[in-house]
């Protein structure tokens, strides 16, 4: 039967002939590529990007044993993440079986093969890859990250939103560093949101915002009498975030005097309100933020290193709007469509040369600065468009010449193949092998785009 573009790619990993025979029967209805050991199977990666593997932990030049088949779904794994990798393994196997999923291995299937189990696990495998990769175009089509409230179609950010997913649901202490306004507070809430606390309260502390005289009493409470006019006991910030997230925003700002008490807090998780003897237990997961970089503040003298390492479990830095690849333009989108209807602007869209001023703009304040430009613009704009002048923003010198999907795609494709070359030293095989292509189709890109 010959194979169609619309047919499931699975790749056979299995130096028995007979037993790939057996497995290419098996799944007939599968487009099918089989390899024998490590060095065909990731040529096999590279060409077809199967979405299932099935592999045999005994491979080539260790049949009997597990390192070669190990190393290869390493290699697989690094080479193509999503692919779902199913070994199959002897009886007497079954401790490696549970390190290559350890590894990152989707399943395992002892043998002698059982053909209806197996095909019960490899078409589940096949079943969550495509809800993944469905899940993964939605989101890229939306342009907004998994994040709930956060805006962006930078790849980096993303990624930085992939990680707040991963961790949200530990107990971790998280530092998010980053200018002002690039979104800290909301990432914040996010960690709460995605955790097990959020039936529990957020309760945030602004250290920047509140006097050090009274910052003390906000953070611990005091009791009845502990000073002038505490005519009642009450509690402080954290206390009352018992359960839930306590998120110390501009931490960097947090006076030394009280640093070591935070820090006795953070190692005991008990506190002491101001005019009380009495050891409280609070549990609270702490995240903390600041626009400054604590580890000058370290050299300088003026933040404590053993507090820092108990804020700082896990550091994200959030890169500023100017860094991110569209980021600029997208929030402006946004917020124009949100103030619109505030407003009750029918019809309200960018000019060219606003759209220009917004790309070119450094944006110093980052999302702040883009919202309140926004909300500006939208009232004051006369027409049916804003332009850089509504904005308040210069005019691109220069704005960029807006390119065509296909001239970027072949020069991308030039860039890839001219370095896979040199990487191959000339060889096309090797580099054919590389790419994932066959060598007619390496000869034609070539051909395509003047490389010898």
């Amino acid at each position: 039967m010959k194979a169609n573009e619309t047919q499931k790619k699975l790749l056979v990993v299995e130096d028995d002939p007979g037993l790939q025979k057996q497995l290419r029967w098996s799944f007939d209805d599968c487009n099918v590529a089989v390899a024998s050991d490590r060095e065909s199977a990731l040529a096999q990666i590279r060409r077809h990007e199967p979405a299932v593997v099935t592999m045999d932990l005994g491979l080539p030049p260790d049949p009997d044993g597990a390192t070669e088949g190990l190393a290869t779904l390493q290699q697989i794994l690094a080479l193509a993440p999503d692919t779902k990798v199913i070994v199959l393994t002897g009886n007497q196997n079954h401790e490696n079986a549970l390190k290559a999923i350890d590894m990152g291995a989707y399943d395992f299937h002892q043998k002698p093969l059982d053909a209806g189990v197996l095909n019960l696990i490899v078409n589940r495998a096949f079943y969550l890859h495509r809800l993944q990769r469905e899940n993964y175009k939605l989101q890229q089509a939306g342009l907004i990250s998994s994040v709930p409230g956060f805006i962006t179609g930078d790849p980096g950010i993303a990624k930085i939103c992939q990680q707040i997913e991963r961790i949200a649901s530990s107990d971790v202490a998280v530092a998010l560093l980053g200018e002002s306004g690039t979104g800290k507070e909301v990432l914040a809430k996010a960690l709460h949101l995605l955790s097990g606390r959020n039936s529990k309260r957020m309760v945030a502390v602004n250290c920047a915002a509140i006097p050090e005289s009274l910052l003390e009493a906000e953070l611990f409470g005091y009791e009845k009498g502990a000073f002038t006019n505490a005519a009642k006991q009450t509690l402080g910030k954290i206390e009352t975030a018992q359960g839930g997230t306590f998120f110390l925003d501009e931490v960097g700002d947090l006076p030394l005097s009280l640093q070591a008490k935070l820090l006795r807090f953070l190692q005991e998780r008990v506190i002491e309100r101001i005019g009380g003897r009495e050891e409280i237990p609070v549990d609270v997961r702490i995240i903390c933020a600041t626009h400054q970089d604590l580890k000058k503040m370290i050299d300088a003298g003026t933040f404590r290193e053993d507090l820092f390492y108990r804020l700082c479990e896990i550091s994200i830095h959030i890169p500023p709007v100017r860094e991110r690849i569209g980021d600029a333009v997208l929030l402006a989108h946004h917020f124009k469509n949100q103030f619109r209807i505030k407003e009750k602007r029918q019809t309200l869209n960018f000019s060219q040369d606003a759209l220009n001023a917004i790309s070119n703009h450094r944006w110093p304040g980052n999302v702040r600065e883009i919202e309140n430009c926004i909300k500006r613009a939208v009232i004051m704009a006369e027409g049916s468009q804003i332009t850089a002048q509504d904005l308040g923003l210069k005019p691109a010198d220069n704005p960029e010449q807006p390119v065509t999907l296909r001239e970027v795609r072949e020069q991308a494709e030039r860039e890839v193949v001219a370095k896979a070359l040199a990487r191959m030293d000339g060889n096309i095989v090797k580099t054919a092998e590389l790419l994932g292509v066959t060598r007619p189709t390496l000869y034609d890109l070539m051909n395509r785009h003047g490389l010898k």
